[in-house]
């Protein structure tokens, strides 16, 4: 969320680099409306600061004259008349309050002046790994693969739930609980993350906090009657962990990992890529999140983008490193590269995992500071999340690369342990 102070004193700064994202028409409106509510709010609250000071004026005076037994009737009056003034601005200010309140809950991130302008056309390639694999034999897409391996039952998924909710069977299941199980080992002893195992519902604050609330609230599945929220993703609970909390300086940085289920509606995406595991409304993720020092929080998301990146290496997958222009940057996101791994079945680049710097962003709508040192000012943390990574189109370029001419699978070796076997077979 942004500081209004920073709107108020480096507006073009905010606007251009909004503008950056697209729609400037909407962020230039939305600007400008909040700059003339913050007029009329420090208007407000210097006129009330007046209006109070007459009032203990004139109560001071009351007391006197009446001690002195002189009459107080006009200057009673007079207080009552303050005090319904005093009511009817300090009500305005509320109104006006929650009004920039709803404005700026609703306004993206800056992007990083490092961040390309544009949409998704000005994505930049910054770096590929792995080639892509020869076969002699025309590869065949993963839904063909799987349904005659018998691990995967798109149908009774759908029965339960409907399309888009997965149903897995046998050594399908296996390879998503070995790859979460995998994936967790990795980031816990190799890259340094703590496992936690956050809550699957969250409420409304900590949806709010990270940013889903309120922009995208037809995107997520809600149960109205308690309030709560089914998790798009874990870094939602995750980042909310520290809610409301000021961290000793010792404490950072912070790095978690944990496995959520994830659910989407999609609303926005109706009809698209409707087959297999290509698009879906529940799916598993390997999640990592940080709490960072402003001066170092881009340094960790380098370092989040190889933790990553080493997943994708070890399961031996060709994969490409895409720094985001600002228009398909998420909208807490300052800085965002996105990992996506090459799908021959498919004919295409899969995205597995996005990793993201948000800067002060999640934390100034969650309140998450520090100190610096101690006695020192608080200030907000950095938050920084990344997958580390999906699962439904891991799997799809584990099949499709690792497919053979008589339909079995080869698992990539760091599997082998946890699934004791090492091929997909039905």
């Amino acid at each position: 969320m942004f500081d209004l102070r920073r709107i108020r004193e480096a507006t073009g700064e905010v606007r251009s680099l909004l503008a950056a994202r697209g729609k400037a028409d909407e962020t230039d409106a939305a600007i400008t409306r909040v700059l003339e509510l913050d007029e009329e709010r420090r208007a407000l609250i210097a006129a009330g600061d007046s209006l109070k000071a007459r009032r203990n004026t004139a109560s001071r005076e009351v007391g006197e004259r009446k001690r002195r037994g002189e009459d107080a009737a006009a200057l009673i009056a007079e207080t009552g008349e303050v005090n319904e003034r005093i009511r009817a601005a300090d009500a305005r200010l509320r109104v006006i309050e929650e009004e920039i309140e709803a404005i700026l809950l609703r306004l993206p991130n800056t992007p990083d002046p490092s961040v390309p302008a544009g949409g998704e056309e000005n994505n930049v390639v910054v770096r590929e790994w792995g080639e892509a694999r020869s076969f002699d034999f025309a590869p065949r897409p993963h839904w063909e693969i799987a349904a005659d391996l018998g691990i995967l039952d798109l149908p009774a998924g759908a029965s339960v739930a409907g399309s888009g909710f997965p149903a897995y069977r046998g050594l399908g299941a296996r390879l998503q609980r070995a790859l979460v199980s995998w994936m967790l080992d990795l980031h816990t002893t190799e890259h340094g993350y703590t496992e936690v195992a956050p809550p699957f519902l969250v409420n409304r604050a900590a949806m709010t906090g990270t940013g889903q609330l309120p922009k995208f609230e037809e995107d997520v599945y809600a149960i109205p009657s308690d309030e709560l929220f089914l998790v798009p993703t874990a870094e939602v609970p995750v980042t909310n962990f520290h809610r409301e909390q000021l961290l000793a300086a010792d404490r950072l940085p912070i790095a978690y990992t944990a496995y959520s289920p994830c659910f989407r509606r999609e609303a926005g995406a109706a009809g698209k890529d409707t087959r297999g595991l290509l698009r879906l409304h529940q799916f598993d993720k390997v999640e990592m999140v940080r709490f960072e020092r402003p001066e170092s929080s881009f340094d960790a998301l380098e370092r989040m983008v190889g933790q990553a990146e080493r997943v994708l290496q070890l399961l031996g997958l060709p994969y490409r490193v895409l720094l985001l222009a600002a228009g398909d940057t998420g909208f807490a996101s300052a800085k965002t590269y996105d990992l996506e791994v090459w799908a021959p079945g498919v004919d295409r680049w899969l995205e597995v995992s996005s990793c993201s710097n948000c800067l002060d962003f999640q934390a100034r709508r969650a309140s998450i500071r520090f100190r610096s040192e101690e006695g020192a000012r608080p200030e907000f943390v950095h938050t920084l999340n990344g997958s580390g990574v999906a699962l439904p189109r891991t799997v799809i370029a584990l099949i499709e690369n690792g497919q053979c001419a008589d339909g079995t699978v080869q698992l990539p070796e760091v599997l082998h342990p946890y699934l004791g076997t090492t091929h997909l077979t039905p």
